[in-house]
């Protein structure tokens, strides 16, 4: 009988240890490793091509996205950069509207001086997903939900028409996690995560996951994760690890606390819109049902004064005003000049990311001082 997601977290990396049966996955805080003998080796050779630590969070990583294999990368834009690697100078690649700035800036000036081609897409709309691969594009990455605007993309119907035209189909998991959505079950080719989030989940790490569906993909990723050696340490390892262990407890913590804060700000006058997903129509709700279990616990809304974001930020008690999300921590983020701001002002007001626009991450303190710290800021209504 296959093992539940919540028994795979709790002993992420208990079990690896065979010589002393350590329960805490050690920290192999070592560049080389001796080999037994000429020609022999241990498995082990080098911290850059693998280390212990790092090793027992991929492998764990791959069994909760029932992957071939996962590689860690000390961030989640260098996982990105490698899987851009498997491409060449002249392809195209398609990405969903509204991607994290990060990852648009690293496609346009990084790779962009290299000759590799952006198209960016509504990956909520098929019709548009499936124009992009009529005119060659190689793979597509797509966010769902989107960042900070929570768009639900239709996972199966990109995988499949993408791989009706050859190409690779490429989720970024991170608000969702394997406890919510398992892309590649879905589907896609390869899943990749800002670790940093709700992997971490207490805002004490930077890291990257990418995960690989099949093992030929997988050796690819591979080389270019020991060849551009921008690999995750040890101790990163352990801490992402150790994570994992509550990942599940949190998550669901943090969603209940999300609902009831998305559900208040709905109802505020000077709310004029909230963008979460377990809020939206009847369709939307059923594509979410349909490939997730859960609706997560990021939330975006919109105020009827681009004047009051600067007081709500300056005075949230609760909140913290900082960038990145999924942490125990509830922070609250201004998008338009915090995480999308190397996108340009024109195409940020276009996509809705606009200077009324915050986001929440919703943390695991209790929903009354929430949404109290809310209605502080906003007024009571």
């Amino acid at each position: 009988m296959p093992m539940k997601m919540e028994t795979i977290l709790a002993q992420a990396g208990s079990r690896w240890d065979e010589r002393t049966g350590a329960i805490s996955m050690p920290v192999y805080q070592t560049a080389t490793f001796r080999h037994p003998a000429l020609g022999q080796s241990t498995g082990f050779d080098y911290s850059r091509t693998s280390n212990p630590t790092r090793l027992a969070l991929e492998e764990t990583m791959a069994k909760l996205d029932s992957g071939s294999k996962a590689f860690a990368f000390a961030s989640g834009l260098a996982a990105i950069d490698a899987i851009i690697h498997l491409f060449n100078s002249g392809d195209r690649i398609a990405i969903s509207e509204g991607l994290y700035g990060g990852t648009l800036r690293l496609f346009e000036k990084g790779y962009g001086n290299f000759g590799v081609k952006v198209a960016c897409i509504d990956a909520t709309d098929i019709r548009a997903v499936k124009k992009a691969f009529e005119e060659g594009a190689k793979a597509i990455l797509v966010e769902s939900p989107t960042n900070p605007l929570l768009r639900i993309a239709d996972i199966v119907a990109i995988s499949k028409t993408a791989h009706e035209y050859g190409a690779l189909a490429i989720v970024d998991n991170t608000f969702f996690t394997p406890v919510l959505q398992r892309p590649i079950e879905l589907g896609a080719d390869i899943v990749v995560y800002s670790a940093s989030k709700y992997l971490s989940g207490h805002n004490d790490v930077v890291a990257g996951i990418a995960v690989a569906k099949t093992q030929e993909l997988a050796e690819k990723i591979g080389f270019f994760q020991n060849a551009i050696g921008a690999v995750l340490g040890p101790q990163d390892s352990w801490l992402i690890l150790r994570g994992l262990k509550t990942l599940s407890l949190r998550i669901t913590a943090q969603q209940k606390n999300a609902r009831f804060v998305a559900e208040w700000l709905k109802s505020h006058p000077r709310v004029n819109k909230v963008y979460y997903p377990g809020l939206d129509d009847v369709e939307v709700r059923a594509l979410l049902d349909s490939q997730s279990s859960g609706a997560g616990a990021v939330i975006s809304f919109e105020v009827d004064d681009a004047a009051l974001v600067p007081e709500i930020l300056k005075n949230v008690n609760i909140f913290i005003f900082a960038e990145s999300l999924g942490g125990v921590e509830s922070l609250v983020t201004f998008p338009a000049v915090q995480t999308h701001s190397d996108i340009c002002a024109g195409e940020r007001d276009r996509l809705g990311i606009n200077d009324r626009l915050l986001r929440l991450s919703i943390g695991v303190e209790h929903v009354d001082d929430l949404i109290g710290d809310l209605k502080s800021v906003l007024g009571r209504n």
